[in-house]
């Protein structure tokens, strides 16, 4: 008998047989882990998503909130949030007055980090844009920030 074979017979398998068993296990485990992160649970087959009803919009209905990045009490008068995942700044330099920009450093592109003394602030070099127009208020920097389309709609902000 070879070093690969143990004897045969119910309940007896080969080296060989037992070491590609558990080389499949780790392999599923692997592709597991590549799989999606959507929390969804069921560890059953997916469809391509849910229905799009007749009526309503191309995303489902009435979507006035479903899209909204923030209201406008969580943006400060004077100031502004930096809403990085959502690729956005949103700044309020006077009452009532919102502005988008882009939340990426005009030096080198490193992200703004946060809305503080009436300046959008990027903490890799010290760059200050201004929360009205983005313009530079202190270098770096030479370029101001990008403007970013916003929408107000009662008391939600969202992209345009």
């Amino acid at each position: 008998m070879s070093d690969d074979q143990a004897l045969t017979g119910p309940g007896t398998q080969t080296r060989r047989t037992l070491l590609t068993g558990v080389g499949a296990v780790g392999a599923a485990v692997v592709l597991a882990a590549c799989g999606s992160d959507d929390g969804g649970g069921s560890g059953g087959p997916t469809s391509g998503g849910p229905a799009v009803p007749s009526t309503g919009d191309a995303g489902g209905g009435d979507r006035q909130n479903a899209q909204s990045l923030a209201t406008t009490a969580d943006i400060p008068v004077g100031g502004g949030k930096v809403l990085a995942a959502e690729g956005v700044v949103i700044t309020q330099p006077a009452a009532g007055q919102f502005k988008g920009f882009s939340p990426i450093c005009t030096h080198q592109n490193c992200p703004v980090t946060n809305v503080d003394g009436g300046t959008i602030n990027c903490t890799c070099h010290g760059s200050k844009f201004s929360i009205e127009d983005g313009s530079v208020k202190a270098g770096p920097a030479k370029k101001p920030l990008p403007p970013k389309e916003i929408k107000v709609t009662g008391d939600q902000i969202s992209l345009a």
